[in-house]
């Protein structure tokens, strides 16, 4: 768990969101850690709770091995991308205004939409199946934060009373 997910770290431009599928993938379908009710259970809390969106992590690690588990998925998670951007902060803010810099960055904007789109699809197709209320709760929520400014808590909450209505 901790070797793969360390991996997971070193790939999760944009957070945990851009590899959500494959997380979902690895301990749904490979390993079998969770069905796919579950991860979504656990997405939920995950996103519910104050602090971080990679807490979904914690928990997986908490459903394998407890305690111990739970801190070994989260230093995995964190870890080897925390330390990246600490080595990389101090050039990456020496070459604020470049060319290369604002290309890159320009560059990575429809990664990380695409990594954060196929999260979406992913949660709202548990065990491949389309469920046409969590579509709903989706395209709901995304139509409503690109048509508005509001607070994303506020969308959060008016999904979590959508999906309770629904589900």
């Amino acid at each position: 768990m901790a070797l793969y997910f360390s991996v997971l770290s070193l790939v999760s431009v944009g957070g945990l969101p851009a590899v959500l599928p494959e997380l979902q993938r690895y301990v749904v379908d490979v390993k079998g850690w969770l069905v796919a009710d579950d991860f979504i259970q656990l997405y939920a809390i995950g996103q519910a709770a104050p602090g971080p969106n990679m807490l979904i992590v914690s928990l997986i690690g908490w459903k394998v091995a407890s305690l111990p588990g739970a801190l070994v998925a989260l230093a995995a998670l964190c870890g080897p991308a925390g330390v990246i951007a600490y080595g990389v902060a101090d050039l990456w803010e020496r070459f604020k205004g470049t060319r290369w810099r604002m290309a890159i960055q320009r560059a990575m904007v429809p990664l990380v939409v695409g990594f954060t789109v196929s999260g979406g699809y992913v949660l709202a197709t548990p065990g491949g199946v389309p469920d046409w209320r969590l579509w709903l709760v989706a395209a709901s929520s995304a139509a409503a934060m690109l048509a508005t400014k509001v607070n994303p808590l506020w969308l959060l909450a008016g999904g979590g009373i959508l999906g309770a209505l629904l589900l």
